[in-house]
């Protein structure tokens, strides 16, 4: 059954849920799904609510009425329809364990979007996608060529008009103004040591400071470095026995379960951004 999502934040108020409820009404919808949460602290109101598409009079009709309750509530608002998929750059470099996790999520129609594009500094990965026949464009980078190399990936973004970008364990950092163009649509993961164990080999410090518990994050990207949003986290004890190896294979089983968790959480709009924070409906 095809169906709108659509998703509401502004400034609490008395008669908020029922405006909208009359209004959605008003124009044949039929609410078949509803979750709302009242920021207390910043008085902020959020609500995502999914409606039966082929109930609705008219579309336009209902645009042009969120318009008008948006003026009269202060409301941010986005409508976004189950039939239309979103597109997805996966950007990568030599490690697969997310592209693979990704992928095959897609084709089993776990994460409902539309896989067209492959982007890495490197040519290690290409073989998976031609295995799967999804295009892939190897882009170097380096310090004297980065600007340069952005623009290339820029330029492929817009090629293959791209909804969201997912960096797969892509290690580039990407600079402000590639961040700034793509505002809550990059997604990255990254193990939960960070800031304590930086660097290239977080596990092998992991090990030597003997930490119990491991973990991985996923959030949105912004211009300062691994300090967006958080989507979604996870963690999985540890012990002495443990040794390197079994630290990555753990950590790497949690970065794919957290960033696919993430991804789906975008791709269904159950995802709010507020300030530093997100709001993630179930």
């Amino acid at each position: 059954m095809p169906y709108i999502t659509l998703t509401v934040t502004c400034p609490d108020r008395r008669g908020l849920v029922a405006a909208l409820a009359q209004f959605l009404s008003q124009q044949g919808a039929n609410i078949i799904h509803a979750e709302e949460h009242r920021d207390t602290t910043s008085n902020l109101f959020y609500q995502r609510m999914q409606f039966d598409a082929a109930k609705v009079d008219s579309t336009s009709s209902l645009e042009k009425g969120l318009k008008k309750l948006a003026a009269r509530f202060k409301m941010t608002w986005r409508l976004s329809y189950s039939e239309t998929l979103q597109r997805v750059a996966i950007f990568v470099s030599k490690v697969d364990h997310c592209l693979y996790d990704l992928i095959l999520r897609q084709r089993s129609r776990e994460l409902r979007c539309e896989i067209p594009l492959i982007i890495s500094n490197h040519e290690t990965l290409r073989p998976v996608a031609e295995q799967f026949k999804i295009p892939f464009h190897c882009v170097p980078v380096d310090k004297t060529t980065r600007e340069q190399s952005e623009r290339a990936q820029m330029e492929l973004l817009k090629q293959h008009r791209i909804d969201l970008v997912i960096l797969a364990r892509y290690m580039q950092v990407l600079s402000a103004k590639f961040v700034r163009a793509w505002p809550s649509r990059i997604i990255n993961i990254h193990h939960s040591f960070l800031p304590a164990f930086a660097g290239g080999e977080p596990y092998r410090q992991a090990l030597e400071h003997g930490v119990k518990l491991i973990g991985a994050t996923s959030h949105y990207a912004t211009a300062n470095l691994d300090e967006g949003p958080i989507i979604e986290q996870e963690v999985a004890r540890v012990s002495h026995r443990d040794q390197l190896g079994d630290l990555i294979a753990r950590g790497r089983d949690l970065e794919r379960l957290v960033l696919a968790r993430a991804v789906r959480a975008h791709l269904e709009d159950r995802v709010i951004v507020c300030g530093k924070k997100t709001i993630v409906f179930s």
